[in-house]
């Protein structure tokens, strides 16, 4: 549907270097990097607000590179949100179907139907100075879709919303999407990587490094800087929750282990993530508090900046890293069996939305 071609474009402190990659029809796809990466530029170059050096962008199979913005049919939608402060919400959402001269009954009909959609209908006569975020947060996302875009650009969306609201409007987007609308959306985060997308870019200075599912990418890392950015080598699905009345949890895995971990909300299809150096490793299993021990073999020892990542094979892949006194003391290496412990505090629940 969508094809970024080889593009390219050279400012006097950046460079966005031949990035490359292609986006499906109804695809929830997610540019993931630091600040200053490049996102944000990238999104402006697909919009048409900035035009490349070089490089191609295809749309349905149409060099779309030198249209102008208002041909290309993508709804964009800042940041900052770039609400107008003079007019009330019905005239936000109307706006792009009164630029393209709709008839009142459409404008109406548009407006009143997504203003259902988004929960705003009686905020239609306020003026959007006076509403929250989280409704003007709405309000910018109803007009963005009301020119019935092919594709959404969402630019950090989330980024300044409370926890409440985040999860609220993570929630209103994954519904945009299953309903059919194509969605690029920048972020730094990757738990909203996780929760939302269905494929990944991966962007580090005006480079893109790792295009695939978010699976593949968090487990399988190409470069030390995406293994390090995401941080998620720890990273599965879960099979069924298991909930107790102390707020434990017990998350049933694909391969028929389970992990614990404490939650106050419960979701039904979610991941489970622990970082490497919350893993304690034991040549013996003692008797201990920690409820997450995993009993394995080490497949692979390698050396890391700050120490040393092991690698054991418990059924399931579970990565450690330690220091080389540790490494030392446990006069560890591959084959040794090893125990591999998580406390529950440590374990962290990612809800797919």
């Amino acid at each position: 549907m969508l094809v970024v071609d080889q593009l390219s474009m050279h400012l006097p402190a950046f460079s966005l270097s031949q990035v490359t990659f292609k986006i499906s029809q109804s695809d929830y796809f997610m540019l993931l990097g630091p600040s200053g990466s490049g996102k944000s530029l990238l999104l402006q170059i697909i919009s048409g607000l900035v035009k490349p050096d070089s490089g191609r962008i295809l749309f349905n199979g149409n060099d779309i590179t030198s249209a102008p913005a208002g041909k290309r049919n993508l709804g964009i939608l800042f940041q900052d949100l770039a609400l107008f402060p003079h007019l009330n919400v019905f005239d936000n959402i109307a706006y792009p179907l009164r630029v393209k001269k709709q008839s009142g009954s459409i404008v109406s009909q548009t407006v009143n139907e997504l203003a259902s959609q988004f929960s705003i209908s009686h905020l239609l006569k306020q003026n959007v100075t006076s509403l929250s975020g989280g409704e003007k947060q709405r309000v910018a996302l109803a007009r963005t879709l009301a020119s019935k875009p092919s594709i959404l650009l969402l630019d950090e969306p989330l980024s300044a919303v409370d926890a409440q609201l985040h999860m609220d409007i993570m929630a209103m987007l994954r519904s945009i999407n299953r309903h059919g609308t194509t969605i690029i959306h920048v972020t730094h985060n990757y738990e909203e990587v996780i929760s939302l997308a269905s494929r990944v870019g991966v962007l580090n200075q005006g480079q893109l490094l790792q295009v695939g599912e978010p699976v593949e990418v968090f487990q399988n890392p190409r470069s030390e800087f995406v293994a390090k950015f995401t941080g998620t080598k720890n990273f599965f699905r879960v099979k069924g929750l298991n909930a107790t009345p102390n707020g434990l949890v017990y998350a049933e895995l694909p391969f028929g282990k389970t992990v614990a971990f404490y939650t106050d909300t419960i979701f039904p299809h979610g991941f489970v993530c622990f970082p490497e150096d919350s893993v304690v490793l034991s040549t013996q299993e003692a008797n201990q508090s920690t409820l997450n021990v995993f009993r394995g073999y080490i497949t692979d020892i390698f050396a890391q900046r700050f120490g040393y990542e092991v690698i054991i094979d418990s059924g399931f892949k579970v990565s450690a890293l330690i220091t080389r006194e540790s490494l030392d003391k446990l006069n560890i290496s591959a084959g040794t069996e090893i125990f591999a412990s998580i406390k529950a505090n440590a374990v962290r629940f990612i809800p797919e939305i």
